[in-house]
């Protein structure tokens, strides 16, 4: 469910200090980070390969820069690589200016390098009217299937600091 302030995901499962079991955590085959759960609507949106040959049930996003896995099945059946999506990834380029960091309403890096404070503010307002006004489609569009705002801010901070 998104808001103006983001998109929300039910943690009701996974009380705030309870430590996932060890089984529910999943590694990155390829470079062995740990992988963050994506809906299966998320690959199938953004799979550039036939649906045929998406046959896993639960995947994990590797958000790793150097590692080319962006999808890998739960069960260790199946990756998807960066030339296996239809858009590129901006955990994967995230110092590419043409990358975009947010996919629904298609702000780019570079339109957040050099930007100034009142830029920064307009950006996110935007961004924030459009989940208001529920034009979002985060879970189709975004890669990481979530929200990007926080990947906006994050940008944003960082460049505020440097």
């Amino acid at each position: 469910m998104c808001t103006p302030y983001g998109c929300a995901v039910d943690s009701s499962a996974i009380p705030g200090d309870t430590k996932l079991p060890q089984s529910s955590v999943r590694l990155c085959p390829s470079c062995g980070a740990t992988g963050k759960k994506v809906p299966i609507q998320t690959v199938r949106a953004l799979a550039a390969i036939s649906l045929r040959r998406v046959t896993a049930q639960e995947y994990r996003f590797c958000q790793t820069a150097d590692c080319p896995v962006v999808y890998f099945s739960t069960d260790d059946s199946q990756t998807l690589t960066v030339a296996q999506v239809r858009e590129r990834v901006f955990q994967k380029e995230a110092h590419r200016p043409d990358v975009f960091v947010c996919y629904c309403f298609q702000y780019r890096v570079g339109d957040l390098n050099g930007a100034s404070q009142a830029d920064y503010e307009a950006i996110v307002a935007d961004i924030k009217a459009g989940i208001a006004a529920d034009q979002c489609a985060c879970d189709l569009r975004n890669p990481q299937g979530a929200c990007c705002l926080g990947n906006v801010m994050r940008i944003i901070r960082a460049r505020q600091n440097s």
